[in-house]
């Protein structure tokens, strides 16, 4: 059973920027675990077959003029059959008039009613995006995130075989920690994961014989950054004499994490090697496979081509 994430009503409201105009006693205990919103345009009418409790009901200005055109005591029977269905949250847009007889029945029913200056169709993707983000999946891997022109790389590999002492490096040629050790992972779209460093190890790093250093004292608050979006991921291993690395580059391996196939590139480590420069090389690669570009690719057709073979054969 797939788990599920929640966030406090009192979060969103902050971070949203929400104004209160009714609050329950018990607010503080409020729980958003739905990432969707809805207008109530349909349920105002009676119609509640697909109506879903946990979702946060946005009244624009469709809605309030509806109620509007009602007469007094039609209005107040629509308002409190939608009520009875004790919505998670009521908001309303672009500042709109909140109704009496929403106050009446929002006190009633224990339901919390906010206020916002954004329009209703911006109030909605607002909310919607914050909530798929706040609730996503999501799943903590042992390694190391950094941002390294602009992509993201999450290192992984066993302890101690100097992913630390790589993204230390990396930022000290410009780059940004996003985390060290231990790093969550959300699936915020289809396509997307982000990453981010729990909050009680945000920033710092541990490096054996030292001990914890913070990043962003060390070396200001541009070599860190919170969160990032996850475009490679790197395993890093003892090199292993004998055996066979890719040396083109043209297999094109991915790793699952979270149901998205993110690709993924082993390197090994030995003495000598200077590990910033190869995840600097490998991140401007990536990035240029993604605008369209394999070098790979291009040259095995290169080969081919000077071969007399067709450059397409067994592609």
């Amino acid at each position: 059973m797939e788990q599920t994430y929640s966030i406090k009503l009192s979060k969103l409201i902050k971070d949203i920027g929400l104004t209160e105009i009714y609050l329950p006693e018990n607010a503080e205990g409020i729980e958003l675990t739905s990432p969707d919103v809805e207008r109530p345009g349909l349920a105002l009418t009676g119609f509640f077959e697909k109506y879903e409790r946990s979702r946060i009901q946005i009244f624009g200005r469709a809605e309030v003029s509806y109620l509007e055109g009602l007469s007094d005591a039609e209005r107040e029977s629509h308002i409190a059959n939608f009520m009875k269905l004790e919505p998670v949250a009521v908001i309303f847009s672009s500042e709109l008039p909140v109704f009496d007889e929403i106050l009446k029945y929002a006190k009633t029913y224990g339901t919390p009613i906010l206020s916002s200056k954004r329009r209703t169709s911006a109030l909605m993707a607002r909310i919607i995006s914050y909530l798929h983000v706040e609730l996503a999946p999501r799943i903590t891997r042992h390694g190391v995130l950094v941002e390294v022109y602009g992509e993201g790389l999450l290192l992984l590999g066993d302890s101690g075989v100097g992913k630390s002492e790589t993204a230390i490096e990396l930022v000290k040629r410009g780059h940004r920690l996003i985390a060290d050790d231990a790093v969550e992972v959300k699936k915020v779209s289809e396509t997307t994961l982000v990453g981010s460093a729990p909050e009680i190890i945000r920033h710092y790093v541990e490096l054996r014989g030292i001990g914890i250093v913070d990043i962003k004292r060390l070396f200001g608050v541009g070599a860190v950054k919170d969160t990032e979006k996850i475009d490679l991921v790197i395993n890093l291993e003892p090199w292993i004499q004998g055996k066979m690395y890719d040396r083109l580059g043209i297999d094109n391996e991915t790793m699952d994490i979270l149901g998205i196939n993110v690709p993924s590139i082993t390197i090994p480590v030995r003495p000598g090697r200077n590990l910033a420069i190869i995840l600097e090389i490998a991140a401007m690669n990536n990035r240029q496979k993604r605008m369209g570009y394999n070098t790979a690719l291009e040259f095995n057709k290169h080969l081919m081509s000077q071969m007399g073979l067709d450059p397409n054969e067994g592609m």
